[in-house]
């Protein structure tokens, strides 16, 4: 039981990790940031994942739960979108 419970927390950790990682390759690919850092990476890694597996399928090489190329895929057109949302808005605020 102790066993399984250490067994998920690591690879929630590993999820997060690779998460962040593929978050960071798209906004070095798009060469645009992603606001809120870290967290930002994170996050747009997951959401670009569940993005890129929906319309892309689970394909490729697969890295704790991610399909590594679809994930990276999605990300990259998630960072892009985000990146010009948050660049229209600083301009109307101006």
């Amino acid at each position: 039981m102790f066993l399984k419970i250490q067994r998920r927390k690591k690879n929630v950790l590993f999820m997060v990790i690779i998460g962040g990682i593929i978050g960071w390759l798209a906004g070095m690919i798009t060469g645009r940031d992603i606001p809120f850092g870290i967290v930002g990476n994170i996050i747009a890694g997951f959401v670009g994942s569940w993005l890129g597996s929906l319309i892309l399928g689970n394909w490729g090489p697969v890295v704790a739960g991610y399909a590594i190329i679809p994930a990276l895929i999605g990300a990259i057109v998630l960072v892009f979108i985000l990146s010009l949302v948050l660049k229209s808005t600083r301009k109307a605020s101006e």
